[in-house]
């Protein structure tokens, strides 16, 4: 990271490098991508963009304006490895051809905005985010969807229902039991070799990466730990994550998801969000003495991210799919609290010990299903929201939300239920997001069209447990 087009044109010419591959994100969070002969790219194509056909992309252009530019970006160079022939990768924002401006319905651009209004309040001149995102890997994987039926199968070897099943060359067991995944070792853990190559490989790209390990669920769920980065770069590496961790997967036979909950009755897959601010080098959220040694700074963002959650779901958790997850009573994220120790809250802050630049919160409802560049982005516009407007978070909450009696528990706000009710928050408070023309009226109302769609999508559909429940009474 931190090459220079100079660099990169410098690197393609002394490595022979053919081919470029320009990779950008679209409004679901998936990488699209388009490959050109290196004599394409030069330093205008750095500064000026390569043209191509917006309207192809769902939720972009119409087709009598679909004409825009795919803009590299120098620093994201790496040679992408699943390639036969040797390509250079960069990733891009998209402009306007006419008039040069970023496109407000691209993501990465979303984020430039997003971190130039930070900028421009006086606030802070850094955000760092710290994602950690998990996955399923599965051995083999079904599902239709039709007018007559439906139905979905996940597998894999390491599931606890596979314990009975006959297997070539003789079941050996060694099966993980549900919500037992957190952290065996081989043979139960099978993966082991899997995940090491998918760390190793994002550190050549050069992701600071720091551990990996089988997560809780006994059926194959997993997750790589990654540092934290300035708020793009961060964005940039789940990109090249998720990238990695499905390519990989294959290569080994296997298919890899980030869907929250793929698997019913054992543990669905998060993406816990550490964030922080700094400004002129100096961290902002540390304050000695305090509860969890919390700045007034830190409290007041914290309670932006609490007053705003439900509306930001709709970017951090923007499936329908994540609600099966985010479910009251289970060990999921769902209450708009922040504690220093209690895993259920909404924000939790991690324990950093005495380095004032460690002090951070951690948000944990969200998933990797959420395009990043907008999560980051939304997050950081509620967090500075409440700093400009001083919301108090209250105090701290440190009881046992699972001992709390009911009507205590009742009285402590939780997320949405639903994608539905996370869109119609963010319609009913979007205003924090639209400061400096960050989000803009037309790129929410876009998104909630686009996700009410899917909302709609399932609410038409019979669900297969409807007929366990339903068909003969």
């Amino acid at each position: 990271m931190g090459k220079s087009p100079q660099d990169v044109l410098r690197q393609i010419k002394d490595e022979g490098i053919e081919l470029i591959d320009l990779k950008f994100t679209d409004l679901h969070g998936k990488w699209q991508h388009l490959t050109v002969c290196s004599d394409l790219i030069d330093e205008e194509a750095f500064a000026n963009g390569l043209a191509f056909d917006g309207s192809s992309i769902r939720g972009w252009k119409a087709i009598n304006e679909s004409d825009m530019d795919m803009v590299p970006d120098a620093s994201t160079a790496w040679i992408d490895p699943f390639y036969r022939h040797k390509t250079l990768s960069l990733i891009c924002s998209i402009r306007e051809p006419r008039s040069g401006e970023p496109y407000a319905r691209c993501p990465r651009a979303l984020a430039q905005k997003a971190l130039g209004y930070l900028a421009g309040t006086g606030l802070a001149d850094t955000a760092f985010f710290g994602p950690e995102p998990e996955f399923f890997i599965f051995d083999d994987v079904r599902y239709n969807s039709g007018e007559g039926g439906c139905f979905y199968s996940v597998d894999t070897i390491e599931a606890p229902w596979n314990s009975g099943r006959i297997e070539e060359g003789g079941n050996l067991a060694y099966k993980i039991q549900l919500k037992e995944g957190y952290f065996p070792v081989p043979p139960n853990d099978t993966a082991q070799d899997i995940r090491s190559e998918m760390l190793l490989l994002m550190g050549q790209l050069g992701i600071p990466m720091e551990k990996h390990h089988h997560e809780v669920a006994g059926a194959g769920q997993h997750e790589l730990g990654m540092k934290f980065a300035e708020l793009i770069e961060a964005a940039d590496n789940v990109m090249i994550y998720k990238y990695i961790v499905r390519n990989v997967a294959r290569k080994y036979g296997k298919t890899a998801t980030f869907m929250p909950k793929p698997v019913f009755n054992d543990n669905g897959t998060g993406m816990h969000v550490h964030q922080s601010l700094f400004k002129g080098g100096q961290p902002l959220f540390f304050g000695e003495g305090t509860y969890a040694n919390l700045s007034q700074t830190a409290r007041w963002y914290i309670g932006g991210i609490l007053k705003h959650a439900p509306s930001f779901l709709a970017f951090t958790n923007p499936t329908t799919n994540s609600y099966k997850r985010l479910v009251p009573g289970f060990e999921a994220p769902v209450n708009l609290v922040y504690s220093q120790g209690n895993r259920s809250a909404a924000v939790r802050i991690p324990l950093t010990g005495p380095n004032p630049k460690a002090k951070r919160l951690e948000f944990r409802p969200g998933d990797a299903l959420a395009n990043p560049y907008l999560a980051f982005s939304a997050m950081m516009m509620a967090g500075v929201d409440g700093i400009k407007n001083q919301i108090d978070p209250g105090d701290g909450f440190d009881e046992d939300l699972f001992e709390l009696p009911e009507e205590r528990l009742a009285s402590i706000p939780t997320v949405p239920a639903s994608l539905n009710g996370a869109l119609e928050a963010l319609n009913a408070d979007k205003n924090y997001l639209m400061e400096g023309g960050v989000f803009t009226e037309d790129f929410i109302d876009n998104w909630i069209d686009i996700k009410y769609e899917e909302v709609q999508q399932l609410r038409q559909r019979p669900h297969p447990h409807e007929f366990t429940m339903y068909y003969d009474a």
